[in-house]
């Protein structure tokens, strides 16, 4: 089987807060979340034999609306990656790519920062973690995040089928 590769990110701020920018919603429903996840998985298997694991939830509720894994093999340390990942982009209201190119990928300094303990402890600010962002409301509504891959695969591949979704649903290929 050929894999198609996932483009590389940005590393420029402003063009990582111009990729977030674009990746805004009209709306997003538990339907919004099922259907991104499910292209997400898709999309994961089509890039790269090794799995990786979605996961979707509400901002204000940590409600989960989607999860799941792109193959056999992940394990915890996936879903410990995807809690510290989520917890970043709520606290930070931004995509863990964006903070670990603000930072330098320097853990430490951001630890010494933000006083977070040793190399962060709860927070990651490796890429993959993805702020869900609806027109007109104020804030991050739900984080998407992926695990598994390299943590520019994990950011961009996020940033492809969200770009991907907001086409169809512009096209009515995708009724939202």
């Amino acid at each position: 089987m050929s894999f198609v590769s996932i483009r590389p990110p940005p590393t420029d701020l402003a063009e990582i807060a111009a990729e977030e920018a674009r990746c805004t919603f009209t709306r997003f429903t538990a339907e919004t979340a099922w259907t991104l996840g499910s292209m997400l998985r898709a999309r994961l298997r089509q890039a790269s034999p090794r799995p990786a694991v979605v996961n979707i939830t509400l901002a204000n509720s940590d409600q989960l609306l989607f999860h799941a894994a792109s193959g056999s093999g992940t394990g915890p340390d996936n879903d410990q990656w995807v809690a510290r990942k989520r917890r970043a982009v709520l606290r930070w209201s931004s995509s863990t790519w964006a903070l670990h190119n603000k930072y330098r990928g320097d853990e430490l300094a951001f630890a010494a920062k933000f006083q977070l303990g040793p190399r962060g402890g709860d927070y990651a600010i490796h890429g993959g973690g993805f702020p869900v962002r609806v027109k007109g409301v104020d804030g991050v509504v739900g984080v998407i995040v992926v695990s598994g891959l390299t943590m520019q695969e994990d950011h961009e591949v996020i940033v492809e089928v969200i770009e991907d979704y907001l086409r169809k649903v512009a096209s009515g290929e995708i009724n939202d």
